[in-house]
């Protein structure tokens, strides 16, 4: 019975079912984003340099018998996407605003040895 109890602790902890949702939450959001490079930004900025090239797709562009259309594809996905999630993360600073920690108050000891500074300061005048 020990061991399913420290499991049960563990495993319905806030921190473990936090986790679990923000990694179902993130890949979610990979999606969406993968979704908007693939399917929208990326032929959008390859189709027009296909169509100089003379490829139809970017997996047939090669020289001297070498394919780089795929790497180039990689390499485009990996800027865009980059790009995105920085776009994404820049305004969701923006809505979100930190707020500045208040300095904390002093507490009564901080107060009497303020006070006994002050008197000392006096005294010496």
């Amino acid at each position: 019975m020990g061991l399913v109890k420290e499991f049960k602790e563990f495993a319905f902890k806030g921190n473990v079912l936090d986790l679990a949702i923000g990694v179902i939450i993130g890949g979610a959001f990979g999606k969406i984003v993968s979704s908007l490079v693939e399917d929208v930004i990326t032929p959008l900025l390859l189709n027009p340099a296909l169509k100089a090239a003379g490829a139809e797709n970017i997996s047939k562009l090669s020289w001297n018998g070498v394919t780089y259309g795929n790497f180039l594809s990689a390499v485009i996905s990996f800027l865009c996407i980059a790009l995105v999630l920085f776009w994404i993360i820049k305004g969701a600073n923006k809505i979100v605003k930190k707020e500045e920690a208040a300095p904390a108050a002093p507490t009564t000891d901080q107060k009497l040895l303020m006070e006994i500074r002050d008197l000392l300061k006096n005294k010496n005048i």
